[in-house]
């Protein structure tokens, strides 16, 4: 049995692999966390003696099967529980990642796949990240982000890079959400940011960050 901290390091390191990063290194885990590099390196050597990771210096750290299997299913949990609370009880989705972050902890066998036949199975949360099936096979990831597409691209949002509640409430006071329509209308060399059409309505200018935390389909 993992501890939540445990679980946590361990979905981190998991977040960390699907985001490309060939190395995974301790300082990009302490970043991910928010930790300082003395306690990561601590929990380094916890999860290395209880064999959910692998680490040397020059390959980085990796899950191993096992740990693999424990960050799954705790993203697996939290990501379902996103979708119920915001599709069952009607939170906002600037709400839901920190609650779910409290119930991806709950420890039950069964409680992940009987939560995910009771939201009739979805493929996605609500801020457009694929969630873990029992098997461990994930939906199709979106990687193309709002920044990378050229002039005159007209796309859907996919998915949203950072969950954080101040990013949410600015996506929906600009009338976005997964699923908007948007169009590439110009794009100001100065400081790269967008001029943005939304819903073929709005046109607002954003940010090369705000494009940076935006995935898009095509």
């Amino acid at each position: 049995m993992q501890t939540l901290s445990e679980e946590n390091y361990l979905k981190a390191i998991y977040r960390l692999s699907q985001q490309g990063d060939k190395k995974i290194t301790p300082t990009a885990v302490a970043e991910q966390l928010n930790n300082n590099p003395a306690s990561v390196i601590d929990m380094i050597k916890k999860l290395t003696d209880k064999q959910l990771i692998s680490y040397d210096k020059r390959k980085g750290i990796n899950l191993t099967k096992k740990g693999a299997d424990v960050a799954t299913l705790v993203v697996r949990k939290h990501r379902l529980w996103e979708v119920f609370l915001l599709d069952k009880l009607g939170y906002r989705w600037d709400e839901i990642h920190d609650i779910a972050e409290e119930l991806e902890h709950i420890s039950d066998d069964t409680l992940a796949d009987r939560l995910d036949k009771f939201l009739g199975f979805p493929e996605y949360d609500p801020h457009g990240d694929p969630i873990p099936k029992a098997n461990g096979k994930m939906p199709e990831s979106y990687t193309l982000t709002l920044s990378a597409a050229p002039v005159g691209t007209v796309c859907r949002v996919a998915a949203v890079r950072d969950t954080s509640a101040e990013f949410l409430r600015y996506l929906h006071k600009l009338n976005i959400s997964i699923g908007t329509v948007l169009e590439v209308k110009e794009k100001i060399s100065f400081d790269d940011s967008i001029i943005l059409g939304i819903n073929n309505e709005n046109e607002t200018a954003v940010s090369s960050k705000f494009g940076e935390n935006i995935l898009i389909r095509i």
